[in-house]
């Protein structure tokens, strides 16, 4: 894979986040629009203590999700 074709940001924990949990990042981002309202890391937090996901993959999923849906 060349440097330019390499996914870079929250995305690139995807493959990693599939594997470990067992599923696809559509069922996350579901997961994510169902917590409207929540700042980041809350939504982080539920993420870990309601699914048992580790804090990187929790925030990657999260970063990638407010970044989708243009969230500040």
């Amino acid at each position: 894979m060349s440097e330019e074709s390499k996914v870079k940001g929250p995305a690139s924990y995807f493959p990693s986040i599939e594997k470990t949990y067992g599923q696809p990042i559509d069922y996350w981002m579901k997961i994510l629009g169902g917590l409207t309202g929540k700042k980041h890391m809350e939504m982080v937090n539920t993420l870990k203590s309601e699914h048992g996901i580790g804090h990187g993959h929790a925030n990657a999923l999260v970063g990638y999700y407010r970044e989708l849906k243009d969230v500040k």
